[in-house]
C-alpha cells in the first residue's frame, strides 16, 4: 500500500510543473520588476468594442455542444479565442475563458520573438546569422535550445518590459495577466514567475489573440519589424493540431504559427490567411491529455462556424 501523504505528492507533481525539475521549474526563485499603473491599464482602446455577440454566441454554442469541451471549460481547463478578420475594418472577436492566465508550455515563445525583434528594431540586438537562424528554429520548430539562447542574449529585465510597455499591454495585471517568460526552456536555470500566478511560462487567449491581431495589422514593432516577425512564424514546420487539420480543410492557406505541448498541457495559437479573404485568428490553451485531439477538432468547428456567420451588411453599418 502507498503511504498516503506520498500519493499526493505525486498527485501535485504531476499537476504543477512549476512544483517539478522540469522545463518550466527550478528551485530558484527571482523577481523581475514589473511596471504597475497608466502603462498597463486595462485593454487597448478598440479592443473591447469588437467583441461580437452573434460570433460570442456561437463560440458558446460550439463548446457546449460537446460534452468534453464544456465540462474542460466549466473547470477554466480550456480556454479558446477567436478573431475573425475576414472585413478588416470590422473585426469579430469572441472567447471562452478569455482572461484566465494558464501554463502555456512553448507557446509564450513569441513573447521572446516579440522582445528580439523589437531589441533589433533599435539596435540594442544585432541580427547575425545565428540570431536569424535561432529565431526560425524558435518558431517553426520550437527548439529549447534556439530559444534559450535567444532568451540568454535579451535577458528577461528587457522580455518583460516589452511586454508591459504601453504599446502592447500583453501582460496586464488588470487584464487577468497575459503572455510572461520568466525561465529559459531548459531543465536548469532561475524562475522570474509571473506574480500573479507564479507561472514561468503563461497565456491568456484574449492577450494571444491580440498578438496575432496586431500581426496581421501589420502593428508590432515597425512595417519592417512586423514583416521580419511574419518570416519566423510563417509556414510552422511541425504538422500535429491546428496544422494538421488546416492542411486538409484549408489547403494552401498561409499560417502563422506557435504551439506548444507538456505533459497534460496543450496550446496553438496561429493567424490563418486562406481562399476568398477568408482570414482568423484561433487560440487554444488546454489542460489535458486529449488536448492536441481537441485542437485538432476545434479547427474543423471553427471553419464551419465562421462560414455559418459571415459579417452581414447590418454588423457593418
Amino acid at each position: 500500500m502507498i503511504p498516503k501523504l506520498l500519493l499526493i505528492l505525486i498527485f501535485s507533481i504531476f499537476l504543477y510543473p512549476s512544483l517539478t525539475n522540469s522545463v518550466d521549474a527550478d528551485n530558484t526563485i527571482d523577481k523581475v520588476q514589473i511596471t504597475d499603473g497608466a502603462d498597463i491599464i486595462g485593454e487597448t482602446e478598440t479592443w473591447s468594442d469588437i467583441a461580437d455577440e452573434k460570433l460570442q454566441s456561437a463560440l458558446d454554442q460550439l463548446i457546449s455542444s460537446r460534452p468534453k469541451w464544456k465540462k474542460l471549460a466549466s473547470k477554466k481547463l480550456l480556454s479558446v479565442g477567436l478573431v475573425d478578420l475576414q472585413d478588416m475594418e470590422h473585426k469579430r472577436y469572441a472567447s471562452v475563458n478569455g482572461r484566465n492566465m494558464v501554463y502555456a508550455a512553448s507557446l509564450p515563445k513569441i513573447a521572446v520573438l516579440l522582445a528580439a525583434v523589437e531589441s533589433i528594431e533599435v539596435g540594442s540586438l544585432v541580427l547575425d546569422s545565428k540570431l536569424d537562424k535561432d529565431l526560425r528554429l524558435m518558431c517553426a520548430k520550437s527548439n529549447n535550445q534556439a530559444t534559450t539562447r535567444v532568451i540568454e542574449r535579451l535577458g528577461f529585465e528587457r522580455i518583460a518590459k516589452v511586454l508591459q510597455s504601453a504599446k502592447y499591454k500583453f501582460y496586464d495585471k488588470k487584464a487577468g495577466g497575459g503572455l510572461w517568460v520568466g525561465k529559459k526552456y531548459a531543465k536548469s536555470g532561475k524562475r522570474y514567475p509571473d506574480p500573479m500566478k507564479g507561472i514561468s511560462h503563461a497565456a491568456t487567449v484574449e492577450q494571444v489573440c491580440r498578438f496575432y491581431t496586431m500581426l496581421a495589422e501589420g502593428k508590432l514593432v515597425s512595417k519592417k519589424g512586423n514583416a521580419l516577425m511574419k518570416k519566423y512564424l510563417v509556414n510552422p514546420e511541425i504538422n500535429h493540431k491546428f496544422v494538421k487539420s488546416l492542411n486538409k480543410v484549408s489547403p494552401g492557406a498561409r499560417i502563422f504559427r506557435k504551439s506548444g505541448s507538456w505533459r497534460t498541457y496543450h496550446a496553438d495559437s496561429a493567424l490563418i490567411e486562406g481562399k476568398n479573404g477568408r482570414k482568423y485568428v484561433l487560440v487554444a490553451l488546454i489542460q489535458d491529455l486529449g488536448g492536441s485531439k481537441i485542437c485538432e477538432d476545434l479547427v474543423f468547428e471553427v471553419e464551419k462556424l465562421l462560414k455559418a456567420i459571415p459579417v452581414t451588411s447590418e454588423a457593418k453599418s
